[in-house]
């Protein structure tokens, strides 16, 4: 008891009064010190916890990196409360008297390094994967509309290939080459009609001009394009007789050397022709007579389902106008037979026994079998043969094609 102060320990507080003498000294003395080895013991078992539980967070941070390492089960706890022992990231067993074995620093940074790495790769993973320009899809752009003077520029800049400016450009437009034939169709098919002024469509555009398409279908009503066009039969006959709106084109139309013309400087401010339409009677075509020539007639009506045309449904004086203007190009034969093996049937199967009808159409052959041409199979061997000595006529052999031909593919009765 040397090392106490002579009257207890100043933290602790002084013994209690009434004490007797050195009993009391001794007494107080020793529940003090059990006090303190109390308080002492609390303290390195929550120091023990809390470097058990940094061990437990170190090693689960190490095994993302390591591959695991099989530990034996803790021992359970001793009687006197102190916790089982805790592995170390090592794979050894340490008590929480013993101090952890520390780990080399290397270690740690290896392991930060690698943690840094593979969020490294999982960003650029990710990163490929949501981004707006996949590698291993597609993603189509919204395109906006433009006005139609950005690909009049881009046409106008690009007229002159030979600057380098445009020499990554080669490649793009040797790889729309075998577009062109589509581009041509679509220009074809969307062609203005006589009875048009002009037509705006939509064009389809590459960003450096080297190829266009017109980005429309042109659906009709078909009664209302037959008698359009059937108007168009009268006055193409009045025009060839006046010349007021076609002149004769005369070839070549340009000289070898002579560059394309440009559209916004030679054809934009050129007044177009009028267009061709005939004159309409206020009565007799008053069901008619505000849409006929339309652009795309009945579009924004109730007799039309919309601009696709899939479905129309026109009243009685509407139709009867469309076939009077029709008339022209509608025919008068009600006889069937008169369009006998001159019909869709029959040429399929002319063009299937590759023979020609007398004043029709002559096709590619369909069939090219080696057995036609084999001699070593004719008429002359075969049992079930029935031999005709005279020549079968064209017409016999398309209308009973089973029954006048030796190999009757892909034929069809036209009746």
């Amino acid at each position: 008891m040397s090392g106490l102060p002579p009257y207890g320990n100043p933290f602790l507080g002084a013994p209690p009064p009434g004490a007797p003498g050195n009993v009391a000294s001794a007494a107080w003395a020793q529940a003090v010190m059990a006090q303190q080895q109390a308080r002492a013991h609390a303290m390195a078992q929550a120091q023990a916890m809390a470097q058990a539980q940094a061990q437990v967070a170190q090693a689960a941070a190490f095994a993302m990196q390591a591959p695991p390492v099989v530990v034996p089960p803790a021992s359970s706890a001793s009687a006197t409360g102190s916790p089982a022992a805790q592995p170390s990231p090592s794979g050894q067993m340490s008590s929480p008297n013993q101090p952890p074995v520390p780990s080399s620093p290397g270690s740690a940074v290896l392991s930060e390094a690698k943690l840094q790495e593979k969020a490294r790769k999982w960003q650029q993973l990710q990163t490929k994967r949501y981004a707006e320009k996949r590698k291993f899809g597609f993603v189509d752009a919204q395109k906006e509309d433009m006005p139609p003077e950005h690909i009049r520029k881009i046409i106008r800049d690009h007229g002159d290939m030979s600057s380098r400016k445009y020499r990554h450009d080669k490649r793009v437009y040797l790889g729309a080459l075998k577009y062109i034939p589509h581009a041509v169709l679509k220009l074809l098919e969307n062609m203005p009609m006589p009875w048009e002024q002009i037509r705006d469509v939509s064009v389809l555009y590459h960003i450096t001009g080297a190829i266009s398409f017109v980005d429309e279908i042109p659906w009709v009503v078909e009664p209302v394009y037959l008698a359009q066009w059937g108007s168009m039969w009268i006055m193409m006959r009045r025009e060839k007789r006046d010349r007021r709106h076609f002149k004769r084109m005369r070839y070549p139309p340009f000289d070898d050397e002579e560059p394309p013309l440009d559209y916004a400087d030679n054809v934009l401010d050129v007044e177009p022709l009028e267009a061709i339409q005939i004159e309409l009677d206020e009565e007799e075509d008053d069901a008619i007579m505000e849409w006929f020539y339309d652009s795309k007639p009945l579009a924004d009506s109730v007799h039309v389902n919309g601009s696709t045309y899939r479905k129309w449904n026109l009243t009685l004086p509407q139709i009867a106008c469309l076939y009077r203007m029709a008339n022209q190009l509608l025919t008068d034969l009600v006889d069937d037979n008169y369009f006998y093996l001159f019909d869709l049937k029959s040429f399929f199967t002319a063009k299937a026994l590759n023979v020609a009808i007398p004043g029709g159409p002559k096709y590619e052959p369909l069939v090219k079998d080696a057995t036609a041409l084999d001699d070593d199979w004719n008429e002359f061997n075969d049992i079930n043969k029935v031999i005709i000595r005279q020549p079968i006529r064209t017409e016999y052999r398309i209308a009973f094609p089973y029954l006048y031909n030796n190999l009757p593919h892909f034929v069809h009765l036209s009746w």
